[in-house]
């Protein structure tokens, strides 16, 4: 958000001094949004160890962590019963994939199962591959 911020401020500062902008401008500087779907491996390789909503292609919906992604398969953490328990997810079985908003820290066997160490979820470094 930092980086957005100087790009911003340095765009202002750059349209501000070019001539040709007739009249007043409003630059509005955003990001995708928490509610910005998962829709490729990728997007399931940066959100490790967040947790989200799926929707399958049984009609399905599951809630749990993001753990690995490999082979086109997503491994989540999900809550069975007491314990937690990694389930592969074919990608091609997902309709739908959104990250959660949480606002407290998740248990740390969930995290272990995803993969996540807490100190990487401090540092914002989780799912960075």
């Amino acid at each position: 958000m930092d980086t957005v911020a100087e790009l911003s401020r340095s765009a202002s500062t750059l349209l501000d001094s070019t001539r040709d902008i007739g009249g007043s401008y409003v630059l509005e500087v955003s990001s995708p949004g928490v509610d910005r779907p998962l829709t490729s491996a990728k997007h399931f390789r940066r959100a490790r160890g967040r947790k989200v909503e799926l929707s399958l292609t049984d009609g399905a919906q599951v809630t749990g962590r993001v753990g690995e992604t490999r082979d086109d398969v997503l491994d989540v953490v999900i809550r069975e019963g007491r314990d937690w328990t990694v389930r592969p997810i074919p990608l091609g079985d997902v309709v739908k994939a959104v990250v959660q908003v949480e606002f407290s820290q998740p248990p740390h066997r969930e995290l272990e199962l995803a993969g996540v160490d807490r100190t990487d979820r401090a540092a914002g470094t989780e799912g960075t591959a």
